[in-house]
C-alpha cells in the first residue's frame, strides 16, 4: 500500500518534475496537484504504489492531453543502451561465468527508471554491479530453474533496461521464452514500440500485458497474458514495480530480479537502498 508517508512525498517530487515539464497553466497545475491529494486521501490505504501510479499518470494526462511525456527519454535510453552493445556484450564474452555477469547487467539496467528519479550514471551502475555482492542471491537457483523449465514468462520493466534484458535473454537461450511489456505507456517503461525498436522480437516472443501500470497488475491484465502467466514454468520480474504488483502472490515460480531504489523496499526485503537482488520467495 502507500500508506508509508515516504510514498507521498516520493510521488509529489516526481510530479512536481513532470508539471515543470508540461506547458500547462499555473491553474492547471495547482488543480493537478488538488486531484493529486484528493487522490490520495481517498485511497492510500487501498492500492499499492503502481496503481497509484497508473491513476496519477492519467490524470495528469487529462490535462496536458499527452500520455506518454517520457517519449523522447525513452528513445534516448534506448539509444544509449543499444550504443553500449558491443561493450557488453565483451565484457560477457570475457568473463569467467556469462550467466552470471549478463544477469548483473540485467539488473544494472533498472537503474533507468524515471519513477525513481530522472538522473543516473549508467556505466557507473554498470561497474558497480558487476563487482558487488547480491544482497539477496538467488541466482544459482535462478540458473538451474531456467534449465527444468519448459516455459519462461520474462516481465519486462523500464525502455533502454530491455536492451540489458535481450543481451540476458540472448545468454539464458531458452527455447520457449515469452517477454513481457505494458499494455500502453506510462513513466518509462517498456512497450511494444521500444521492444521492436531495440529488436527484442528477435530473441523472445513478445506479448503485452495489456494494462498501463507502471507493473504487474494480474487480475486488471488481458485475457492473453493471465494465460500465459498461468502456464508458465518459471517467472522472471524485472524491477520495483513489478515486485510491488506481484509479491503478495507468494508465487515460488517467481524470481525478482531488481535493484533496490528506496528506502521503503529496502526495509521490506531488510536489505540497503541501492542493492542488487536475486530473489526467490
Amino acid at each position: 500500500m502507500i500508506s508509508d508517508h515516504r510514498c507521498f512525498f516520493c510521488f509529489t517530487r516526481a510530479f512536481e518534475k513532470l508539471l515543470e515539464k508540461e506547458t500547462i497553466s499555473n491553474e492547471a497545475k495547482n488543480n493537478f496537484t488538488r486531484d493529486m491529494v484528493n487522490l490520495y486521501t481517498n485511497k492510500w490505504d487501498s492500492i499499492n504504489s503502481p496503481e497509484f501510479s497508473r491513476e496519477l499518470h492519467a490524470l495528469l494526462g487529462s490535462y496536458t492531453l499527452n500520455h506518454d511525456p517520457y517519449k523522447k527519454e525513452k528513445k534516448e535510453n534506448n539509444d544509449q543502451a543499444i550504443g553500449m552493445l558491443p561493450e557488453l556484450r565483451l565484457i560477457i564474452k570475457q568473463s569467467e561465468n556469462s550467466f552470471n555477469t549478463a544477469l548483473r547487467l540485467a539488473i544494472a539496467g533498472n537503474i533507468i527508471d524515471f519513477a525513481a528519479s530522472d538522473t543516473f550514471d549508467l556505466k557507473s551502475t554498470i561497474e558497480s554491479a558487476l563487482l558487488s555482492e547480491f544482497a539477496i542471491d538467488h541466482s544459482e537457483q535462478l540458473k538451474e530453474k531456467i534449465k527444468e523449465a519448459e516455459s519462461v514468462l520474462y516481465l519486462g520493466d523500464n525502455a533502454g533496461e530491455i536492451v540489458f534484458d535481450k543481451l540476458f535473454i540472448q545468454i539464458i537461450n531458452h527455447p520457449n521464452l515469452t517477454y513481457v511489456v505494458r499494455g500502453a505507456p506510462v513513466i518509462n517503461d517498456a512497450t511494444m514500440e521500444d521492444a521492436e525498436y531495440t529488436g527484442m522480437k528477435d530473441v523472445a516472443n513478445v506479448i503485452s500485458n495489456g494494462y498501463d501500470a507502471p507493473s504487474t497488475i494480474l487480475h486488471k491484465s488481458d485475457k492473453q497474458f493471465q494465460k500465459y502467466f498461468r502456464e508458465a514454468d518459471l517467472i522472471i520480474s524485472k524491477g520495483q514495480g513489478n515486485l510491488e504488483g506481484l509479491f503478495e502472490l507468494n508465487d515460488d515460480r517467481i524470481f525478482f530480479l531488481l535493484m533496490v531504489k528506496c528506502n521503503v523496499i529496502g526495509e521490506f526485503l531488510k536489505v540497503n537502498k541501492g542493492s542488487l537482488v536475486v530473489f526467490n520467495p
